[in-house]
């Protein structure tokens, strides 16, 4: 699996408290339309902890059968519990999807030793390729960058990593030990050009479930060597990255699909529906990068 360019972190539409498949299935066409390289269904953008079990499997089956090959599905599969991930892993695989994405486990804090056993288990309980997740800011703990290192060299069916630590020096670090052929996604939009001018291959998106064109050619631009352009496309959509999380994720971006008309901007307990200030604040920025 050969991980480049725009692979978006796709919500998970409620109409209620229900899933709404007619909006997941027009998100994920407007999504191939504008030539994202991978959906990412069912990882923090899609509000996977406030799922059921039989809800997070069946996003990713839904996201299977409306995307019909025409772009990669890296299923979000990560757990604080070892066995979870390893079942939600082998389910995502039955169902169609074609790498999965595993986020650090949190709460429980693990060791390095433990995070290199948990997914170690979860490689070799499967032949699906693997991305790791590193967000300390919501697990808690980092995937260091030895240890990300030692797993790569131990499993070969562990192809990637999300860098959304917030560190270009990080990045750099991870980019000089790895081998060429091991991708670094940035997960954060705002990083997105810093992370390519270090050798990251793309983004895992939030932004592009609103802006898929505009992300899709930034990473181009830049892949391509226009760097020019793609520093003139940041300028343009960096407020955007920057007000997409004036709250916690995804209720902005939730909120500036519904107001787009393409979903409900309903989100689960614990979240709650965006501020007025902050709803004003978004709309404002949206008619700023073109999207009134």
């Amino acid at each position: 699996m050969k991980l480049c360019g725009v692979y978006t972190a796709l919500v998970t539409p409620f109409r209620g408290d229900v899933v709404d498949d007619e909006a997941l299935k027009r998100l994920v066409e407007a999504q191939i339309e504008e030539e994202v390289a991978g959906l990412v269904p069912v990882g923090t953008t899609g509000e996977s902890p406030t799922l059921t079990h039989e809800e997070h499997v069946r996003v990713i089956a839904k996201t299977v059968e409306f995307t019909a090959g025409r772009a990669m599905v890296l299923a979000g599969t990560g757990s604080n519990s070892t066995s979870e991930a390893i079942e939600l892993t082998r389910a995502a695989k039955e169902v169609g999807a074609d790498g999965a994405l595993l986020v650090a486990p949190y709460y429980n804090k693990p060791s390095q030793a433990g995070l290199f056993a948990h997914f170690s288990a979860i490689a070799q309980s499967t032949r699906l390729p693997l991305v790791l997740y590193s967000i300390p800011g919501r697990c808690g703990v980092e995937i260091a960058v030895e240890t990300v290192l030692a797993l790569s060299r131990e499993h070969k069916t562990i192809v990637g990593l999300k860098e959304a630590g917030g560190s270009v020096d990080r990045l750099s670090q991870l980019r000089q030990v790895l081998p060429d052929d091991f991708a670094l996604l940035s997960g954060d939009d705002s990083l997105t050009l810093p992370f390519l001018s270090v050798g990251a291959a793309g983004v895992i998106s939030v932004a592009s479930n609103l802006l898929p064109r505009a992300v899709v050619d930034l990473v181009r631009a830049f892949l391509s060597g226009d760097v020019q352009e793609a520093e003139r496309l940041h300028r343009r959509l960096y407020p955007l990255f920057r007000d997409l999380f004036v709250e916690t994720n995804p209720v902005p971006i939730k909120t500036a699909l519904s107001l787009r008309g393409w979903m409900t901007s309903d989100v689960r307990l614990p979240l709650v529906p965006l501020q007025p200030s902050n709803q004003a604040r978004l709309e404002k920025t949206l008619s700023l990068v073109g999207m009134e």
